[in-house]
């Protein structure tokens, strides 16, 4: 089991979320445990005061830092195996592959911002930090969720079906090929033939192909890292002379 908890000042944010398809599947079962925790909770004081103006001006708020370091303090599982998150614009870009590094954790604790920010000095008490994307929103709310998904996914048994995890998107650093059901034919376009001649390697290759075809074409920038096989290189190869005849 992954303990997960979310500090927010929006807690009802993940009522929803947490109860639906494979996040509220998945607690039922067991596999999963998420708690999520109200920041002003935290706050010593009587109006229970979570942020403040910040120093050396400039406009918005800023997250105190004795709610932040309380609640991290006081749910941080000592003995548990624990990743303190922070959800951030500044922090490492999410990935599939971080997805799975998180999974060897027992507790991750994922420390929702808001406003203008969270007072630097709460660096000193996460483990690090993670940025969903290039864009701002108004909270780590929604970029919880994402993680916590990504993550979850990947525990075993979640998904009931390992194999459901295999050449998705990212996986093993392609984007996915395309995917096709009944009927075989709608409005005019067919399913590819190939894929209805129960041939097994005819239809490995094309996937691999198609995958190939679609990282390219989209996202040139994974191809620069990923380590290519043999049949890969000629794979690619090959769609690239297509494309310059």
């Amino acid at each position: 089991m992954v303990f997960f908890d979310i500090i927010s000042l929006f807690p009802d944010f993940f009522s929803s979320a947490l109860e639906e398809s494979i996040l509220g599947k998945a607690q039922e079962k067991g596999l999963i445990r998420v708690g999520v925790h109200n920041l002003r909770n935290y706050a010593g004081d009587k109006h229970r005061v979570t942020d403040d103006c910040p120093y050396g001006g400039g406009a918005g708020m800023v997250l105190k830092p004795e709610p932040v370091a309380e609640a991290i303090e006081k749910i941080r599982d000592a003995d548990r195996n624990a990743q303190v998150v922070l959800l951030t614009p500044q922090g490492e870009t999410f990935t599939q592959a971080l997805a799975g590094e998180l999974t060897h954790y027992e507790q991750i604790v994922l420390v929702c911002g808001r406003y203008e920010g969270v007072d630097g000095r709460i660096r000193n008490f996460v483990d690090r930090e993670v940025s969903i994307g290039d864009y701002i929103l108004s909270g780590g709310e929604a970029a919880a969720l994402v993680v916590l998904e990504a993550v979850s996914r990947l525990v075993d048994g979640v998904l009931g079906n390992d194999e459901s995890l295999t050449g998705e998107s990212f996986t093993d650093g392609l984007l996915e090929y395309p995917q096709y059901t009944r009927p075989q034919t709608f409005r005019g376009y067919d399913v590819p033939g190939v894929l209805l001649s129960g041939n097994h390697e005819e239809i490995r290759r094309w996937r691999l192909r198609e995958a190939l075809k679609i990282t390219l074409h989209r996202r040139p920038d994974l191809l620069k890292t990923k380590v290519l096989s043999n049949e890969e290189q000629q794979m690619l190869y090959d769609i690239e002379r297509e494309m310059t005849m």
